[in-house]
């Protein structure tokens, strides 16, 4: 069984005049990155690979949320990340060795919520608060995936975790 883990990024500003990829997080940002790095390996236990998307939000996200973990994770920057929609998010998961059983992807909104919506099993405890249409700055989405990555497919795969960083403040 593998395990997939997809947080989209911190918090991030808006200053006017840079690039969207150049947006670095905000100290909002940079909080709720600690406080879901803090959590993270007790959480999740070991990570083979991280997929992340090369925008600056996700690279300092990874550093970030990564920083506790021993070892660390292999961390693989991909520009089909960036702002990937869910078909493309899909084609990159099935294209996974079989050796990385448990892989993270750090990336962007819409792609991130409507690939966990896909893949999440509707009978999952947490599948509801998944589905309603919030994924927030920092969320955590995990899945146990059955099969074997090439045959990755919607449903049917079940939500173990969905965590945001407000439900760590306490």
């Amino acid at each position: 069984m593998h395990r997939l883990h997809l947080l989209r990024h911190a918090k991030s500003s808006w200053d006017d005049g840079l690039d969207d990829r150049e947006r670095k997080l905000d100290k909002r940002g940079r909080d709720e990155a600690g406080r879901v790095g803090a959590d993270l390996p007790g959480a999740i236990g070991s990570v083979d690979l991280v997929l992340c998307s090369p925008a600056r939000r996700t690279r300092e996200t990874a550093r970030l949320v990564l920083a506790g973990f021993d070892p660390a994770p292999r961390i693989v920057f991909e520009d089909l990340l960036y702002l990937a929609g869910a078909r493309a998010l899909f084609d990159r998961l099935r294209q996974l060795g079989e050796g990385d059983g448990s892989v993270m992807v750090i990336g962007h909104n819409p792609g991130l919520h409507e690939l966990a919506v896909a893949l999440a099993d509707p009978e999952s405890a947490d599948y509801a608060a998944l589905a309603k249409g919030k994924f927030p700055t920092s969320v955590r989405a995990s899945l146990a995936i059955a099969g074997t990555w090439s045959a990755l497919a919607a449903g049917g795969n079940k939500l173990t975790g969905y965590v945001t960083a407000k439900s760590l403040k306490g």
